[in-house]
Formats: C-alpha cells, sequence, structure tokens
C-alpha cells in the first residue's frame, strides 16, 4: 500500500483563498438567515401554518440541485511547458485553488489526492478526491485530465490542453460540472467569479479567454 504524505501548497494561492473564504462563509449563511427571516415574518403576519409552508417552499427553491455549469478558460504563462503540465498534473491545479486552497489538509498517496474541508466550525466536513492523468497527443500537444469527486460522487471533470512555444505556454481547460447546484450554492460562484483570476494570477497564469455556461434542467432527471 503507497504511503500518505501531505502535501506542501503555494502560500500566494493560499492568501487570495483565505479572502474568498473570507466573504464567501458569511455571504452563504447570509443566505440561511433570509430563509429563516422569510419564516419569522410570515409567522408574525400571519399564522405558524403559512410561515411553515413559506419557509419549506424557499428551502426547496435554494437547496434543489438545477443548475450545472460548464465553460473553457484559456491561459497563458512564462513558465515552460513541462512544468505546467507538472502543474496541472500534480496535486493542487491550479484552476482547484478554492478547493486545496480551503482545505484544512491535503494529502496524497500516489494514487491520487484528497483535500480534506471542514465548514460549519469543524462540524461538518467532506473529502475531494482529485485524480490525473497526461496524454501526448500526435502532435505534441500535452493533454492533462482532471476528474474529481466530493464523498465519493462525481464533482466535476477538467481536460487542460498545455502548449509551449518561444513566449511562453498557452493552457486552454474545459470544465464540465459531473453534478447539479442549487441557489444555495450562488454566494460561493458570485465570490469565486471576485478572485478567481487574482489567484490564478498568484500562481503565474494570465487569464485571456473566460466562457461559461450555465443550464437549467429538470432536477427530476
Amino acid at each position: 500500500m503507497p504511503s500518505t504524505r501531505t502535501v506542501e501548497r503555494s502560500s500566494d494561492a493560499l492568501r487570495v483563498a483565505n479572502r474568498y473564504l473570507r466573504y464567501e462563509r458569511p455571504l452563504s449563511a447570509l443566505l440561511s438567515v433570509l430563509v429563516a427571516t422569510a419564516f419569522l415574518v410570515t409567522y408574525a403576519a400571519t399564522s405558524l401554518a403559512a410561515g411553515v409552508v413559506v419557509g419549506a417552499v424557499l428551502l426547496l427553491v435554494v437547496r434543489v440541485p438545477i443548475i450545472q455549469s460548464r465553460g473553457v478558460v484559456r491561459l497563458e504563462t512564462d513558465d515552460d511547458a513541462g512544468a505546467v503540465v507538472d502543474s496541472f498534473a500534480g496535486p493542487t491545479p491550479p484552476m482547484l485553488v478554492f478547493q486545496w486552497g480551503i482545505a484544512d489538509e491535503v494529502t496524497t498517496d500516489g494514487d491520487g489526492t484528497t483535500y480534506h474541508i471542514s465548514y460549519l466550525f469543524g462540524r461538518r466536513s467532506v473529502a475531494m478526491t482529485v485524480e490525473t492523468r497526461v496524454e501526448t497527443r500526435a502532435d505534441g500537444e500535452r493533454v492533462v485530465e482532471i476528474t474529481t469527486a466530493v464523498d465519493g460522487r462525481p464533482w466535476a471533470t477538467y481536460t487542460a490542453a498545455v502548449s509551449g512555444g518561444e513566449d511562453g505556454t498557452t493552457v486552454e481547460y474545459e470544465y464540465a460540472a459531473d453534478r447539479r447546484f442549487g441557489l444555495r450554492r450562488l454566494p460561493q460562484r458570485i465570490v469565486a467569479r471576485r478572485y478567481r483570476d487574482e489567484a490564478l494570477g498568484a500562481q503565474g497564469y494570465a487569464v485571456v479567454e473566460r466562457e461559461e455556461r450555465y443550464g437549467i434542467r429538470d432536477a427530476s432527471v
């Protein structure tokens, strides 16, 4: 059985991830407070039954998984292609900075990497596992495929194509969520949009282009 070791993380990226966390957690908590406030206001103005109905409907609206995301991001860096491939295929891929950056610990056993993330003041925790595979195409372009899962359930897949040149290296990665999320995850998305380019910049990558697509699907599917 391969031994498990703790992974060192970029201090510059960690600082950005901590700023993300500082705003994301209170904003996520605010959403819960708003739901509770709606229940109390309805209860005070009408009846307990009406308050329960309003609260239940709002909880359903924010929790039901109906939104799925995908997109393409193009990056440039001065690092050579080999170093970039190692970075994306390593235990802390640049685009997952808001996962490994807020984890209590990052461990790897040689076969894969696990981000141990706690929340609600340590009362709850999740384990995100990351597995990578590198492929070299006929034209010499190298592709890194990254698959992630949370507590054993597929989370998202990333495919990064790395092309080296005289002026540096270009990375174009495509991502697709393997699960839908509810409106309660919107605070995370909003704060991540504010800090994601800065977090990539802290790791030496400049964002050249970004295309995002969000789809709403029937939660019963």
